[in-house]
């Protein structure tokens, strides 16, 4: 038989039926616009209002030093994604190089978290569908979008690429428009609304300059302001950016691809967090966004473009789609790795023929389901406590990352690295050099962040809003230790 005429070795793809197992289908272009999309969401275009009104322009300042932080945590889960990439990411590294109940803790602790972060954005969705469609009830525009998202899930990782490459095409094409738009306002010299030139000078001498409020003072209500009480509410914005390491066991070249899309964190956040809120602040007084619409309506407004509110009600609903068809995906993975680890039901490990977990799809979906159904019931309960634990969960995942990629060095130095790396065979200084995608000053920036993730939880004991996502971090904690003693115990 001629070579021509020999059966070929099917591809591995969402389409042609191979052993059930993850596909590598993410390419480079998904990973780079998920990475992007990540960090673009409704927190920008609406909650970038409260972080103003905390800090003024300070406020940059704050996603600088936070957008480091964040880079450093993505960094750090990176490393271990190149040498060792597969999925459920920081809950596999930490059963593997931690212990089976750090692995436990750090899967179901995500998980969690991206139900409730899936539950508010699924409540909110409605809000945007009812400002053209104002009779459509909430939650039927909630339950179509759950199972738009579901089934776009269950077609493959790749489809699942093309999505959030749509997605994140579209936040991201409004941000650069509002930056173009407001560097024409302010290099023409373009009248505005509130009759102040535009100018980036307007940072200094608009409402008491730079830092209006200091580093942190209390105002006469007893509330807390200044800039470090903004990196509160900076930090959870980047809520998100970690997706990259889930993506990893699904992508055709991690070596390559998550190093790229690691690095290029920082003119993420240099262009679309301190670029957009600085010409923001330049074109639009600080000291009149008062939260009452969108800062980036605000700017539009302000020049006579009175459209920017249907445009951006458009690309906020399409970032509340991007962000529950995030959750899910990583939700899934995550429930297929904690099954793998033996964290979790056997039948959440299994794969269809085209390499889903549809059992964690579904599985994720439906307890989403249920999340939202508490919110329309009793919304007062959801957002003042689930809410709370969906804040906490975020700070107790990044201090996870931060502990397991010290462990996953230790290990790699003992000897220990995975099998199929390069680094097999290899021990100690020479080992940890051999890292293909290191973790700049390794030995001080574990320390470092954790140091400053543990002043964002102090600072949030000065909220009345956040103080109690910190009672509810202890009590969940508790939770999830003694849940994993109960399943040992069973066992």
């Amino acid at each position: 038989m001629s070579t021509t005429d020999a059966p070929k070795k099917p591809r591995e793809t969402d389409d042609v039926p191979v052993p059930a197992t993850l596909r590598k289908s993410l390419k480079n272009r998904h990973i780079q616009l998920i990475a992007l999309g990540g960090a673009i969401g409704t927190g920008l275009f609406y909650g970038s209002s409260e972080s103003i009104a905390l800090a003024g322009p300070s406020i940059l300042l704050a996603y600088l030093v936070g957008g480091l932080a964040i880079f450093a945590i993505v960094r750090a889960l990176s490393e271990m994604s190149v040498e060792d990439p597969k999925a459920g990411a920081f809950s596999y590294y930490a059963t593997r190089y931690w212990s089976k109940r750090a692995g436990f803790i750090s899967g179901w602790n995500y998980w969690f978290n991206y139900i409730l972060v899936s539950m508010v954005e699924l409540s909110v969705v409605g809000s945007f569908v009812n400002y053209w469609f104002p009779a459509i009830p909430t939650w039927v525009s909630a339950a179509v979008f759950l199972v738009i998202i579901c089934a776009a899930n269950l077609l493959g990782v790749s489809k699942f690429g093309e999505f959030e490459f749509w997605f994140a095409i579209i936040k991201i094409v409004a941000v650069i428009a509002m930056i173009i738009g407001g560097l024409a306002v302010i290099i023409f010299v373009l009248p505005t609304a509130s009759g102040v030139r535009a100018s980036f000078a307007n940072w200094f001498t608009v409402g008491n300059g730079f830092f209006p409020n200091g580093l942190m003072g209390q105002n006469s209500d007893g509330s807390w302001t200044g800039l470090l009480m903004a990196l509160v509410v900076v930090m959870f914005s980047f809520g998100g950016t970690e997706l990259i390491g889930i993506t990893a066991g699904e992508t055709e070249d991690p070596k390559t691809t998550i190093p790229r899309a690691t690095n290029d964190i920082i003119w993420r956040i240099l262009v679309f967090y301190i670029g957009a809120l600085g010409v923001i602040m330049a074109v639009v007084p600080w000291n009149t966004i008062d939260g009452k619409s969108s800062p980036f309506v605000q700017i539009f407004d302000s020049v006579g473009i009175h459209a920017a509110a249907g445009i951006l009600n458009f690309v906020c609903l399409t970032a509340v789609m991007s962000v529950y068809n995030s959750g899910l995906y990583a939700n899934s993975r995550m429930l297929y790795s904690l099954a793998k680890q033996g964290n979790a039901p056997a039948y959440l490990g299994k794969l269809n023929a085209k390499g889903v977990p549809v059992a964690g799809v579904l599985t994720s979906a439906a307890i989403t389901a249920i999340a939202v159904v508490v919110v329309f019931v009793w919304p007062e309960f959801a957002f003042n406590y689930l809410m709370s634990i969906a804040t906490i969960a975020g700070i107790i995942n990044w201090t996870m990352i931060m502990f397991t990629e010290m462990k996953f060095r230790k290990v790699v130095a003992a000897g220990g690295a995975p099998e199929d790396s390069e680094l097999a065979g290899l021990s100690g200084q020479e080992a940890l050099d051999a890292i293909h995608f290191k973790l700049p000053f390794a030995k001080v920036t574990p320390w470092v962040v954790l140091a400053f993730l543990a002043l964002v939880v102090v600072l949030m004991c000065f909220s009345t809003s956040y103080r109690i996502a910190v009672i509810a971090g202890v009590i969940w904690l508790a939770i999830l230790f003694a849940a994993y003693q109960l399943t040992q115990a069973k066992k």
